[in-house]
């Protein structure tokens, strides 16, 4: 029996630090060599990546919501670049979503 929260409820639980100096610190943490912080993403998306996760959320199918964490990589990039925004952003996004999905409670 699985709790599986919606696509949505994921994208808020992840957005509730966006922009927030909180979210900044957490991002400062997981910075590499070159200031990037990917996998921070899940936990404090940028405004810039949360606005890309928005739009690509908004041209989804309810089909492909439904079913967003079983979604295939040429799935994921087909809805990246029909939204024209970055696909490794929308990935990772998917993915931590496909792996909230399958946790053990």
């Amino acid at each position: 029996m699985t709790n599986k929260i919606s696509i949505e409820e994921y994208l808020e639980k992840v957005a509730r630090f966006s922009g927030s100096d909180y979210g900044k610190m957490i991002r400062t943490q997981f910075q590499d060599i070159h200031g990037d912080s990917e996998l921070a993403m899940l936990t404090a998306p940028s405004v810039e990546e949360l606005d890309q996760i928005r739009k690509a959320m908004a041209i989804m199918t309810p089909d492909e919501k439904q079913n967003a964490d079983t979604l295939t990589d040429e799935q994921v990039h087909k809805i990246a670049a029909d939204a024209q925004i970055d696909p490794a952003n929308l990935a990772i996004f998917m993915n931590g979503y496909a792996l909230h999905c399958k946790r053990v409670p």
